[in-house]
């Protein structure tokens, strides 16, 4: 097979590599393979940190735009979308490498290998980090996560832009209090219909540059140690052409926690003959050690820095480079104009609005002299942003975003009074008050106001990875789907005022509110909506915009509907496993002008896969953007109900119709059975239509998709 010129040109940087680590020593090389790498001098190798962050725009080195998390962002459904935020990410990114080499600035965190995106599969609302992924399916992981490496890493035929890392391989979500020392047991069918795709896509069709092992044990396997993972999988099958790290501090865990070795060395000697290259961490600096009594060859110490120089070089940081365009990206690209109004956009793109009984929403600001704003979170810049985040230079909570809006917008006087409500976790705001110290102005507020806005929820300190949250549940995970302190308190005490409630969920995963969400006139779930996010939380709110927002994971009703949180199996998990109706669905949200889907086709094609094409046509008065869902119900044993394999989100002005196409590739008919290869052969039905076929969505929205149903054997598919 002929290489690309692309392929050419990374094969020329390994030579090169090659050439490089053959003039250093054991000790340099040594140096090289822990994520503070050392300066070679005498070989013009700067020193350089491995470890930098972009999970939703440059974080931890200063200023940057702060985007909405990642959780949030995949409620767009919107492929091109998750491009140019990881575009913009990079730009930044470059942007401030370049400033800081001037200083000769190589810290932590000012590097261009960012350790994102994270693709692991929410695959529980417990779990505290589930709001750095994309959500619960492994098709929009993929498809989301793709053109946010492709936005990363850029589309330059020599050079990236940045490195992008596809994180946490594999089978991780929680819980974050054992996963040093847990592991995972999984099926096979599991590993590869869920578990593994993202992964998969990224590698081969991204060419993802980097991949991060995971904490746990997969199967008695170590992931950052693991030969099944990192050399049969990652190199063998996908032909993975990148380099491996560990997680921070994991390789010590191959002694400490999963005690499969009896010391560091031979942690070392472990990880590093079973494909990982950089240690992020110190174990790697005992591998001079390993090799002088035999545990690892030179040879494979040689490969490590062979991966990591060539990645380097990829990126234009070693040798003699005069033609790399990105060295011109200077720090007046970082947190411009363009990049804020942008940010706001993606936020109004990817808030899903959940309930609006009796079109309460949007609100009309003509009719309202006195509005309330109550809640923990209504003011607070931590609950914009979750976690792995950046230093925006401005921050409108939903708050300011409010008081902004209606200075802005209202014609008349409108009086906007607030209450924190409640502390978001404690049981009272002040230390030396009494228990529910505010709740005497939450009903003050509620009396005196045409409507009340209640913006409640989590932040990072709360959900999020273990050692950065502040403990108050498990280590970052959540006991339970409630919302926390007296919260939920305040929220029913709003809805016994008679007032028009609006109840406002900033949070990364899935809560529920004791039957509040049924008693308030319209709810909104923003999520963790970035620095812009209180302003178009706003629009929103007041109708400049109309939601446009869809579910990226599932909301329970109660947490006991869940199998426990240590149990991998995806049985009785997610839309695609769960059998009991959803509180509110995947895939799932509300717009404010009613878009009509009309004919429906799918339609078989001569050399496999089916072509599926709807009509949308804005019925309303505002602009409004629809996702066409397409699903697949394979009929065998043990398979998901369906699942989503095909998205198309359009814009749609008022009055007007398009015509949306998506094409489902063979492999999209069938189902991993067990290994990499997808067996097509059976039974499928093909829906067509904005949202899952289930009996919730369907009475949430009043429409049904479209089914159409198929025999496939191979690339052979005939209508039944």
């Amino acid at each position: 097979m002929d290489m690309t010129r692309n392929e050419q040109l990374n094969e020329q940087f390994r030579e090169k590599a090659k050439a490089l680590v053959a003039q250093m020593t054991l000790d340099e090389k040594v140096s090289q393979t822990t994520n503070w790498a050392k300066a070679v001098d005498r070989l013009g190798i700067k020193a350089y940190n491995w470890w930098n962050e972009a999970l939703h725009g440059v974080a931890r080195a200063g200023v940057a735009t702060v985007f909405p998390q990642a959780i949030t962002s995949a409620g767009s459904f919107d492929e091109d979308l998750l491009e140019k935020i990881a575009d913009v990410i990079s730009t930044e990114g470059r942007a401030k490498y370049n400033e800081q080499q001037k200083y000769n600035d190589t810290d932590i965190y000012k590097g261009l290998t960012f350790w994102s995106p994270n693709i692991n599969i929410f695959r529980d609302p417990r779990w505290g980090r589930g709001h750095e992924t994309f959500g619960e399916d492994p098709y929009l992981t993929s498809r989301l996560g793709k053109r946010f490496v492709d936005g990363i890493q850029g589309h330059d035929e020599k050079y990236m832009k940045a490195a992008a890392c596809a994180k946490h391989f594999a089978v991780h979500s929680g819980p974050e209090d054992i996963r040093h020392s847990f592991n995972a047991e999984v099926s096979d069918i599991d590993l590869w219909e869920t578990y593994l795709p993202a992964f998969k896509v990224l590698v081969e069709d991204a060419k993802v540059e980097a991949v991060m092992g995971a904490y746990n044990r997969t199967n008695g396997e170590a992931c950052c140690a693991s030969k099944t993972l990192l050399i049969d999988i990652l190199r063998d099958m996908w032909n993975f052409k990148g380099h491996v790290t560990s997680d921070c501090w994991a390789l010590k865990d191959l002694n400490e926690g999963h005690g499969l070795t009896k010391d560091l060395e031979d942690s070392a000697a472990l990880a590093a003959n079973n494909g990982c290259d950089v240690n992020c961490g110190n174990c790697f600096e005992l591998l001079n050690l390993a090799i002088k009594d035999g545990k690892v060859s030179e040879e494979r110490l040689d490969e490590m820095c062979v991966n990591l120089f060539t990645t380097r070089m990829k990126l234009g940081l070693l040798g003699e480079v005069n033609d790399n365009p990105f060295d011109k990206i200077d720090y007046m690209s970082v947190d411009t104009k363009a990049n804020r109004e942008f940010n706001l956009q993606v936020a109004l793109k990817s808030m899903t609005l959940l309930e609006n009984r009796n079109n309460a929403l949007p609100l009309d600001l003509s009719k309202i002299k006195t509005l309330g704003v109550i809640g923990p979170n209504a003011n607070s810049r931590r609950a914009l942003v979750g976690n792995y985040e950046g230093t925006a230079s401005e921050y409108i909570t939903v708050l300011e975003g409010i008081q902004r809006y209606i200075r802005e917008n209202a014609k008349e006087e409108t009086r906007v009074l607030y209450s924190e409500g409640c502390h978001l976790y404690k049981d009272r705001v002040e230390n030396l008050g009494i228990e529910n110290d505010r709740i005497s102005e939450v009903k003050t507020i509620c009396n005196y106001s045409d409507v009340v806005i209640v913006v409640v929820g989590l932040d990072a300190t709360l959900e999020g990875e273990e050692g950065d949250t502040g403990n108050q549940y498990g280590s970052g995970d959540k006991r339970d789907l409630k919302l926390p302190g007296n919260q939920q308190l305040i929220v029913d005490t709003c809805l016994e005022s008679g007032k028009p409630v609006i109840l406002v969920l900033m949070a990364g995963s899935a809560m529920q509110m004791q039957g509040a969400e049924e008693k308030a006139a319209a709810y909104l779930y923003a999520g963790y909506p970035g620095a812009q996010g209180g302003l178009a939380v706003a629009k929103i709110l007041f109708g400049e915009n109309s939601p446009e927002g869809k579910l990226p994971i599932t909301f329970y009703h109660e947490v006991d509907e869940l199998p426990d949180f240590t149990d991998y199996a995806m049985k009785g998990r997610t839309y695609r496993y769960m059998e009991q109706e959803a509180l509110y669905p995947f895939g799932y949200g509300l717009s404010y002008s009613p878009i009509e889907v009309t004919n429906e086709v799918a339609t078989p094609q001569a050399d496999g896969g089916i072509k599926v094409s709807a009509d949308f046509t804005n019925l309303g008065k505002l602009s409004a953007a629809e996702t066409l869902q397409v699903y697949v119900s394979v009929h065998k044993e043990g398979a998901p109900k369906w699942q989503l394999k095909g998205l198309k989100k359009v814009t749609l002005l008022p009055g007007e119709l398009q015509h949306v196409e998506v094409d489902l590739p063979n492999d999209a008919l069938g189902l991993h059975l067990g290994k990499n290869e997808v067996t097509v052969d059976g039974d499928i039905t093909v829906y067509v239509g904005t949202h899952q076929p289930d009996s919730r969505s369907n009475a949430l929205t009043g429409t049904k998709p479209a089914e159409f149903n198929f025999a496939v054997s191979g690339t052979k598919i005939e209508n039944k």
